[in-house]
């Protein structure tokens, strides 16, 4: 009896003292190390401890419950919050998933939440009061969970880009404000032509078709090839207006996917260096540089990318609009040419 009792009671505090049920119902692993290392038979009371705390955790283990618990913050301050126990599974509160630190036998949040896709489903799972609400649960009892908080964010592997990864963005960011200036500006100018189009006989010197009939007018009295000369000349001076820009945007799509390269090159050559220091027997001190060679790169093309497209979008604006003003300047050199042939 003396040796069952010690090597069950035993067994059962090295599951017990960790399980997340210790975090309801806390002193259940007192009586049970008190009987692993008693130096005599157990008595009735001691084996009664022993069979409710075994019969707690499994009954306790295929329970929902809801209880009030003091949670230690990351900055040691403390806080008291409803909590929710799957099981021996997880511990949910409204902030998302919480962890039971047997070591201290506190109650803590995670150093980092999961991906929002899990966190949000926990937090989802606290707010509904009845019917039923999907949620991930963690069967190995937190060890997958913590995985998942080690994973790194999208942010976080921004800033493995560094400074290479920096100049990228702002390339992308300038190439895209760029781009936004060009679209209000050829659309709010295409709008005008539209207007211009159809009084023809006004002139309106806001718009470039009102330039260029302005033009006209004031050397309807030339012949057809001075004025297609004249016209031609109005369409050269109003065309570094419309295309301002778009060939700084092409150009920022070119140089993005090169500064990428760029950056793999600088991590590249980091991690040599850094396996000439120190030998190739930890990954772990040639990661960092890996995920600079990789991160850039994939920065450089995530940059060019959506700027080949807004170039595509807004050069074809401006053609549009330059194309306008050639239809039109034909048709005026037209008119001027069946007067003179008359």
């Amino acid at each position: 009896m003396f040796g069952v009792s010690r090597a069950a009671a035993a067994s059962a505090f090295g599951q017990i003292s960790t399980s997340i049920v210790s975090a309801e119902y806390p002193g259940r692993g007192d009586a049970l190390d008190r009987i692993a290392n008693a130096k005599e038979i157990p008595a009735l009371e001691d084996l009664e401890e022993l069979w409710f705390a075994l019969q707690t955790e499994m009954t306790q283990s295929g329970e929902i419950s809801q209880f009030t618990v003091e949670v230690t913050n990351l900055d040691g301050t403390k806080s008291t919050e409803t909590a929710t126990r799957i099981g021996t599974f997880n511990l949910v509160s409204e902030n998302g998933y919480l962890y039971y630190n047997d070591e201290v036998g506190q109650v803590q949040p995670l150093p980092k939440q999961p991906a929002s896709h899990i966190s949000g489903s926990a937090s989802d799972f606290f707010e509904e009061t009845s019917g039923f609400s999907p949620l991930y649960v963690d069967p190995s009892r937190g060890a997958i969970l913590t995985l998942e908080t080690r994973k790194k964010t999208l942010m976080e592997f921004f800033h493995e880009g560094k400074e290479v990864g920096y100049a990228i963005a702002v390339l992308l960011l300038i190439g895209l404000l760029i781009a936004l200036e060009r679209v209000v500006v050829l659309g709010s100018m295409s709008s005008k032509i539209n207007a211009q189009t159809k009084n023809l006989d006004q002139p309106n010197e806001n718009n470039p078709l009102g330039r260029l009939l302005k033009v006209y007018f004031d050397n309807k009295s030339v012949d057809a090839e001075t004025l297609e000369l004249k016209l031609d000349e109005a369409i050269l001076r109003e065309t570094p207006k419309v295309d301002r820009g778009i060939n700084l945007i092409k150009m920022f799509a070119a140089i993005a996917p090169l500064m990428g390269l760029l950056g793999t090159v600088i991590g590249m050559i980091m991690t040599f260096q850094t396996i000439t220091l120190f030998g190739t027997g930890d990954p772990k001190i040639m990661a960092g540089n890996i995920s600079l060679a990789l991160v850039t790169t994939a920065l450089g093309l995530i940059c060019a990318l959506p700027l080949i497209l807004v170039h595509s979008m807004v050069a074809s604006k401006s053609k549009s609009v330059l194309q306008k003003l050639d239809e039109q300047s034909a048709g005026l050199i037209a008119a001027i040419a069946e007067k003179e042939s008359k």
